[in-house]
């Protein structure tokens, strides 16, 4: 059986726990002056800074000076961090039309940042269950959907999963569907954050 080819960058699924994914979200910052589109489920970074001017949106609460920390889209590849995941993308205005948040556009972002969150991504390639365990790294192959404002995101399966504590991604599991096949281009599978930025990354088993 084939798997469908359907990147969607990264989807919460449950905590690590077993407990279901309820929906928990922090509130992050984007510059007018980051000039890079973003999706949800896409992987983000704090960078050190937060937002210079008060600002508010609908549905995500009005917030002070120096209250929002700000994030960029989070880099692929081996020791890059992730601060968490966008699962949603505050209403604009000026831009209701759109159901993801384009270049330069500022904005208010939820994230899932917590880093006992486990996430479902497809693979680029094929990932067998003898890797469960193993980590890998990001890719951005595929740009976001602007129809579908999803994220382009996907495990790397060109860079083999292995044990490198550097390696962005846990492999946990293959996701059981009836349309996902181990071994079989496009697999998809669960994963936590390795590399993330409120925690200690671990080498893969």
């Amino acid at each position: 059986m084939a798997n469908n080819d359907t990147p969607f960058g990264l989807r919460p699924v449950r905590h690590k726990s077993g407990a279901p994914y309820n929906g928990a979200v922090n509130y992050y910052y984007v510059p007018s002056s980051y000039a890079t589109a973003l999706f949800v489920g896409d992987p983000v970074v704090k960078t050190g800074t937060s937002n210079t001017t008060a600002v508010s949106a609908p549905g995500a609460g009005d917030y002070g000076i120096g209250t929002l920390p700000e994030i960029n889209k989070a880099a692929a590849g081996t020791t890059n961090r992730i601060t968490g995941v966008i699962v949603g993308i505050a209403p604009n205005p000026d831009g209701l039309d759109k159901i993801y948040n384009p270049a330069s556009t500022e904005a208010i972002v939820a994230v899932c940042d917590d880093p006992d969150v486990m996430f479902e991504i497809q693979a680029t390639g094929t990932i067998a269950a003898a890797q469960v365990g193993l980590n890998a790294v990001l890719v951005y192959t595929n740009a976001g959907s602007t129809a579908t404002g999803r994220s382009g995101a996907e495990l790397d399966s060109a860079v083999a999963p292995a044990t490198t504590v550097g390696f962005q991604l846990k492999i946990l599991r293959v996701k059981n569907a009836v349309d996902n096949e181990a071994g079989s281009a496009f697999t998809k599978v669960e994963v936590m954050i390795n590399q993330h930025t409120e925690t200690t990354a671990s080498v893969g088993i």
